[in-house]
Order: structure tokens, then sequence, then C-alpha cells
């Protein structure tokens, strides 16, 4: 039996371990935190359940394209979804709810803008539905870096014929395809903060592909937003599952010190501890950054590595956990909200663009009674330089980190103006906290590549044996992405026939 060493327990990595134990490899996760996860793990603080970073869901509570959904599918796994349809916006125009779906949209443009504005997004959904065939005509799911994908992805190419024309603008950046479609400069804000979000880049960094697939997903008949009833915690458990029921194991606080290379290829991992784990093959979940120094020096070509290390990095975050009372709150309020300060600024300004999470309003049982959960955070925007000479805990610190947090505090007053009063418990995370806790390279959101210019690479690296998933790979950032990544690492490794089958079991 093949034995799989997967290093990092983030979705992407346990999404690879659970499928390669589903096709009968012997997998070991190790994972150096204690709390499985990665950047989606889940904690709790005196009665408070927090997700650590992604909430968002869509494409969960059903059959569906997205990755992650396709992984549970595979796995034989799944957990409740609280669905829901909107959520609340502050921005320079005013507060507003926004419902998913393409009518609510243009309801929203027809009061803010006008008869022109609701034209002219209906001319972009013309001009996207192409692009969406295209996008969605391969699933992720068929991908696999070696010859067995002529088979896998090839019996899609007949149904893809008719989008041929279209691939080439997938590639690009989506700011490309906006000329002479959009003119009005809200729904041209709008675009950039909604690509910004997918990818942690404006519309001129972020592909047409990935808004593609985005329009394909919530711009849709029927569609919904779904929250996992437990919260990210209990995604991160349903993907554990399905990796122990089929025999594989995950280690926590096992913290991988070197990758063992012999004759240029991967034999196995040894842990802080000094304890060696010998594999056939090693899959490595961490960010590029943080896989080099993993490597002995000599095991990858100089230019590769210097190639790789060079990867721009993508800003950091703050965080805000609030544990709070949640009595006379109004009863309208929404589980998440978007607030921007100031479109002149860009929605990649330090600060401008806060996200907020209140999902004990669909899971009550994320906070005590009459209490919520509250998780705001400023979205990859936090410069990680201003922090690096700074001591966590130290004086410098912690006036810094009030310093950079005022924004946070004041974006949620928009919501609820009274919060301050309302805080039960308080916690505050800075670039320093992801770095140190998620094991992120200057706490960073991951690799900032902008369409056009840079492209993901896929799982296979110089050195025979070793792969990676996760947003340093091929197709980056993101929750679906980072799912997709861990999928086509897996099925890279995966016999042909076995992935052929799955591909039928699953209906894609």
């Amino acid at each position: 039996m093949t034995r799989v060493v997967v290093i990092g327990s983030g979705i992407g990595g346990l999404s690879c371990a659970a499928l390669l134990a589903r096709y009968g490899f012997e997998v070991v996760v190790c994972e150096s935190h204690t709390i499985a996860g990665g950047a989606a793990h889940g904690f709790v603080r005196q009665g408070f359940s927090f997700d650590s970073g992604p909430s968002l869901y869509s494409g969960m509570s059903a059959p569906s394209g997205n990755p992650l959904r396709q992984v549970l599918d595979a796995i034989g796994e799944d957990l409740e979804w609280i669905p829901y349809d909107a959520w609340g916006c502050c921005l320079p125009e005013g507060d507003f709810r926004m419902a998913v779906g393409a009518d609510p949209f243009r309801q929203v443009l027809a009061d803010l803008r006008g008869s022109q504005a609701v034209a002219e997004w209906q001319h972009l959904q013309t001009v996207m539905d192409p692009l969406k065939q295209a996008a969605v005509g391969i699933p992720a799911a068929a991908v696999r870096f070696d010859w067995g994908a002529v088979l896998s992805v090839g019996r899609y190419a007949l149904s893809l014929l008719p989008t041929l024309p279209q691939l080439p603008k997938l590639t690009a950046p989506f700011a490309h395809l906006l000329p002479g479609v959009i003119e009005d400069p809200f729904i041209l804000n709008w675009l950039d903060l909604l690509c910004f979000m997918l990818s942690g880049l404006p519309a001129s960094g972020t592909s047409t592909a990935e808004m593609a697939y985005m329009f394909a997903d919530w711009y849709r008949p029927g569609v919904v937003l779904d929250y996992p009833r437990g919260g990210s915690a209990a995604l991160v458990d349903a993907l554990i599952r399905g990796l122990q029921k089929q025999g594989g194991s995950l280690r926590l606080g096992a913290h991988v010190e070197h990758i063992m290379v012999k004759n240029r290829r991967a034999v196995g991992v040894k842990l802080r501890t000094g304890e060696i784990l010998p594999a056939d093959r090693v899959i490595c979940n961490a960010s590029i950054w943080d896989t080099l120094p993993l490597l002995p020096p000599d095991a990858l070509p100089t230019s590769w590595r210097q190639q790789r290390q060079a990867t721009p990095v993508s800003p950091s975050f703050m965080h805000l956990h609030l544990g709070i009372s949640a009595a006379g709150l109004p009863s309208d309020l929404e589980c998440h909200y978007l607030v921007v300060d100031d479109w002149s600024r860009g929605v990649q300004d330090p600060g401008n663009v806060v996200a907020i999470s209140i999902p004990s309003l669909l899971d009550p049982g994320l906070a005590p009674d009459g209490h919520h959960s509250i998780h705001v955070y400023t979205p990859a925007t936090e410069p990680y330089a201003p922090w690096q000479s700074l001591q966590r805990g130290s004086a410098a610190y912690e006036d810094f980190k009030h310093q950079r947090g005022a924004v946070m505090w004041q974006a949620l007053e928009r919501v609820i103006p009274d919060i301050r009063s309302r805080c039960q418990l308080t916690l505050v995370g800075t670039p320093l906290t992801h770095a140190r806790f998620l094991r992120r390279y200057q706490g960073s959101y991951g690799p900032a590549l902008a369409a056009g210019e840079a492209s993901f690479p896929g799982p296979l690296t110089p050195v025979s044996g070793l792969l990676c998933c996760g947003d340093s790979t091929f197709p980056g950032i993101g929750l679906p992405a980072v799912a997709a990544s861990g999928m086509i690492a897996a099925h890279t490794l995966a016999p042909l026939s076995q992935h052929l089958a799955l591909l039928d079991a699953l209906g894609v």
C-alpha cells in the first residue's frame, strides 16, 4: 500500500488526504497546530464559538459544481447547512440589504442608479453567459497533472467545443471585459469589491474565469448561500471523518521540521520531536514560502527555488472576535455585512473594506443563550511590514493593535452602534497572530498573482514524489479553489480507472 504524508490540515490538505484514503492509500496528515483546519479552523472561548477565517459559503447544501461540495460527495460525508439569501452592505451610497441572484441586484441598481445602470448590468449578464458555460465546462474533479488527464479531462472536450472561442478570455483580467459594457461607477466599484473578495485582487488582477464561476453560482434562479451548522469547525470535522473512516489518520501538534529527500525523491518527513515518518509520497499543504524552508538546499534547482520564493505576497488581516449581549438588538440584522468607507481609496487600501460575520444569527448554538458571536476582519489589506519588528505582548504591540483595530470597531458601529457596551469577550488578531497560529508566511492571505501577468502552478515539483496543494497552487485562493487543489493532487496520484469511476459516481 502506498504511504502518503500530508503536511498541513487546511481544507486543501484534508480534501486531498480524505480522497487519497478513499482510493486506498495509507494516509497520515501532520498538523503543527493543536486544532485542525488551517485558516478555516474554528475555536471556542468562554462558550463563544468562532470561525478563524472564511464564513461565506455557497453551492454547499445540494450537489453542485463547487469543488468543496464534490469532495464531500466523493468521501460520503456531509453536515447540516443553513440556507439564507442575503447580506448587508454599508457602502458610501448608503446601507441596504443585498440578496443573491440577478433580479435583486437589478432592483438595487434601479433604486440607486436608475435604468441605465440596470441596462448595463443586463448587458454584462449577456456577455457573461458563454463565459459561464466555458468556466464550468471542465469540473475540477476531472483535472489531474499526468497523462491520464487526456481521458479524465478529454471526456468533456466535445461539450466544450462551442465554448472554445471563450477560453482565451477566461485567463485575461476581468477588467479587460468591462470597457464598452459597464460605464456606471457604482457597478464598476461593486465588481471590484466582488473580485477582491474572491481573489484578494481588484478586477484588474482577477481572472475572468473566477468571476465567470461566481456569476454562474450567484446569479442563477433559486440560488442561496449556505452556512455550516457548527461553523467552519463542523466542515473540518466532516473532512476528518471522511479521512478516518477509510483508515487515514490525523496527528495534531505534529510539526514537520524537514521533508526528507534522497536522490531527489521525497522519502518522508522529520518531525520537530525527531520522529521520522517514511513515505512513498509527500504532499505539502503549506504556502510556497513555508514549503521551501522544509527542503534541503540542494533538493531543488536554484532557479526554481528563487522563482517560487519571489512569488508576490498578499497582505494580511486584522481580526476582531467578539462575544456580545444580544439583548435589544434589532430583529433585522443580517448574518454578514460588507462595509466600504470610500470607493476612491480602492478596495485594496488598508482598512477601507471590512467584513462582518454574525453567524450565531443563523446558528444560535455558536453562542450562549441571549448572546452572539461576531467575527470582524479587514480582508487581506493589512500590511505586514509595520508589524514585523514588534514583539507580541509588548506595550508597543498593544498600542499598535489598538490603533490598527479602530477601523473594525468603526465599521461594526455602523451595524450595531452600541457594540462596545455589549462586549463580554474581545479578542484582537493581527498579522503576527496569523503568522503564529496559522503558520502563514508574513500572515499572508496567499500569493498575489495577477491575471494576465502570472498563473498558479500545478501540484508537481522538481522533487520526485513531492506534490503541493493549497492556495499557492492552481486554481488559487479561496475555499472552493483550495478544495480543488486537494482534489487535483489526489487525482494526480490516483489510478486513472478509479478516478474515472469517481467522476461517474459524482455524475459530473
